[in-house]
């Protein structure tokens, strides 16, 4: 009997972020026998975050399943013209065209997170009172964490724009529609899932579903694995 190769699941983290906000969902797609890596990358600029998203999936192989959250959603949009890529899933997460940039994303439907943020020095930090609008639905030990730990992006990240072309109309794509979700706004994500064609799963969470809710991020993951 031939053993089928499971994909490799690689995951793309966004702003205020690092790998480690999917600690939740990767020992249990490991458990499933999935090789699964975080990407790290510096929130210095779009075109060095993509590279870095390239360079890990050198490092795992093919075939890939790419999980953005977020910012991460713009990322992985760009790193799918890799052909070792045979899925896409968005969590709370833009997803920029070409030609369009990820700040223009969210001026469509402006957000309340971004009335909680300061520019310092060259970066975009979150203040202490920003994570009720980023993680509300996280015990408050929870959301102090989450501050503890966010690293800001470079002041003009979102501004910035790489992507060839989009890879919605050769490759299944996924996607976690938060409801309660006040980071990217919720009618942004109906519209960015809606135009990719993906097959959308909508929760009632804030921005991190992968710390409020990892089970159903876990499970849309393994949808996502047995279809490709």
């Amino acid at each position: 009997m031939t053993l089928e190769k499971k994909p490799k699941i690689v995951f793309c983290h966004g702003i205020w972020a690092d790998g480690s906000c999917f600690s939740k969902v990767i020992p249990s797609l490991q458990a499933d026998g999935h090789d699964v890596i975080a990407v790290q990358y510096g929130l210095d600029s779009f075109e060095e975050d993509v590279a870095t998203v390239k360079r890990t999936i050198n490092r795992v192989g093919g075939p890939v399943i790419l999980v953005g959250h977020s910012y991460g959603g713009a990322t992985i949009t760009a790193a799918a013209s890799d052909e070792r890529v045979v899925g896409l899933v968005y969590i709370a997460a833009v997803a920029p065209a070409v030609g369009e940039t990820v700040q223009e994303q969210l001026e469509k439907y402006p957000s309340d997170i971004f009335t909680r943020v300061e520019v310092a020095d060259g970066r975009a930090w979150m203040l202490p009172s920003g994570t009720e609008f980023f993680a509300g639905d996280l015990s408050a030990e929870e959301q102090k964490l989450v501050w503890a730990t966010h690293y800001a992006p470079a002041h003009d990240l979102f501004t910035q724009q790489k992507i060839a072309k989009t890879p919605w109309d050769r490759m299944p794509s996924w996607y976690i529609l938060c409801t309660e979700d006040h980071t990217v706004h919720p009618d942004l994500q109906r519209w960015v899932s809606k135009r990719m064609g993906a097959k959308v799963t909508e929760i009632v969470s804030s921005h991190v579903p992968m710390l409020s809710q990892p089970e159903v991020v876990i499970d849309v993951i393994r949808q996502a694995a047995a279809s490709v």
